[in-house]
């Protein structure tokens, strides 16, 4: 096995070495061996969090002397890697996907055979370790403290001129962003993105939401923050309405957060998530909703439920396993989201989802949130 990336922006060496190294180095395997290649400056780093890990550098493979003939920083990382490959014996390697090219011709062309192979590194990361774990448990309780926050303005709002207030100023997305980031910082997680929507942006996917909120109409929070300290994410969202909730958006409510209970009721190893996605798609389609599963083939939905059930969570926001139409079997380790949503296109939605450890004998919900739609 062989990768050549770092470890703050690729999941799968975040596994193997769990360790955020910002510049990219090569980690090999081979008949038990693991090797890392980084520079000096991460030596003492690496080898202090991983003993089991063989730690080497760039000078062991010549390094020096690839300077002294005037090669390229790109050129001599080539170099290096090959090197490194034949002294430890590798001939052959699987990468995953997202393995650069330019190491990939140079190392072909130098008669070392690579096979990218997907499902090896997939399945590598799907049962969560015990430091992953509590990555993902603090990130979640992150996300349950930025919502208090948020939750404590949407109450202090006032209405004013067909809007909302808070403290004489406009109630907006903007507003509630800059306090759920401050409290992700004082938690030591981060997060670029996340949602905060308001109206008909509720209905619209990953719109990020802006702009001013008015009374009765949905808010949606989905906050995915990755835990600094791990790398690991957490993903939940809740929707509330500031006011008076409309009877179509009460019924969305109602259905998903039925939708949630049975599917975390079925969650243990063994189902397939498609199984699960089939659950929650017939009791909306029995209430008179469209669904991915039950569409015409080709057709694009913009109201009903137009997305999966779920995903796993990990060194990644979206990781398997998937439970959506394409699913996979759940195993013990496997931490996924669960997110039913209802929407109308033009007026808004409802999402609710929650973040569940699998266990040995069914699963753990790492939320404890309340999922009122009133703030």
């Amino acid at each position: 096995m062989l990768i050549f990336a770092d470890s703050v922006r690729s999941p799968e060496l975040r596994h193997e070495v769990p360790v955020p190294v910002p510049d990219a180095f090569l980690y090999l395997e081979r008949d038990g061996r693991r090797v890392a290649v980084v520079t000096a400056f991460e030596v003492p780093r690496l080898a202090g969090a991983l003993p089991q890990l063989e730690v080497m550098t760039p000078e062991q493979f010549g390094r020096d002397d690839l300077i002294a003939e005037g090669r390229s920083n790109s050129e001599i990382d080539l170099e290096v890697a090959l090197r490194a490959c034949r002294e430890l014996g590798v001939e052959r390697a699987s990468v995953p996907p997202g393995f650069p090219l330019e190491f990939a011709d140079y190392l072909r062309g130098n008669g070392i055979e690579l096979q990218a192979d997907r499902e090896l590194f997939a399945g590598r990361r799907r049962a969560k370790n015990a430091t992953e774990i509590e990555g993902v448990r603090r990130a979640q309780r992150a996300c349950e403290a930025a919502l208090d926050a948020a939750r404590a303005i949407l109450r202090r709002a006032d209405v004013a001129n067909g809007g909302l207030t808070v403290d004489g100023s406009p109630l907006t997305c903007e507003l509630l962003k800059r306090q759920v980031e401050r409290v992700f910082s004082e938690h030591g997680v981060a997060a670029e993105e996340f949602i905060v929507s308001h109206g008909a942006q509720t209905a619209i996917g990953h719109e990020t939401g802006h702009g001013p909120i008015a009374p009765d109409e949905p808010i949606l929070f989905d906050l995915f923050p990755r835990d600094r300290g791990t790398g690991c994410y957490s993903d939940m969202t809740r929707t509330y309405v500031v006011g008076e909730p409309s009877d179509e958006v009460r019924e969305f409510h109602r259905l998903c957060k039925e939708a949630l209970d049975r599917a975390i009721a079925s969650t243990r190893p063994g189902v397939n998530g498609r199984l699960l996605m089939e659950e929650t798609c017939d009791l909306f389609h029995e209430h008179g909703y469209p669904t991915q599963m039950h569409k015409e083939p080709g057709e694009v939905l913009e109201d009903g439920f137009f997305h999966g059930l779920g995903h796993g969570v990990g060194l990644e926001v979206h990781e398997r396993p998937s439970i959506s139409r394409v699913g996979h079997v759940l195993v013990p380790g496997d931490v996924i989201t669960l997110e039913p949503g209802l929407y109308r296109s033009g007026v808004g939605g409802v999402r609710l989802e929650d973040i569940l450890l699998v266990t040995d004998d069914g699963c753990e919900n790492l939320t404890s949130y309340p999922y009122d739609l009133e703030p």
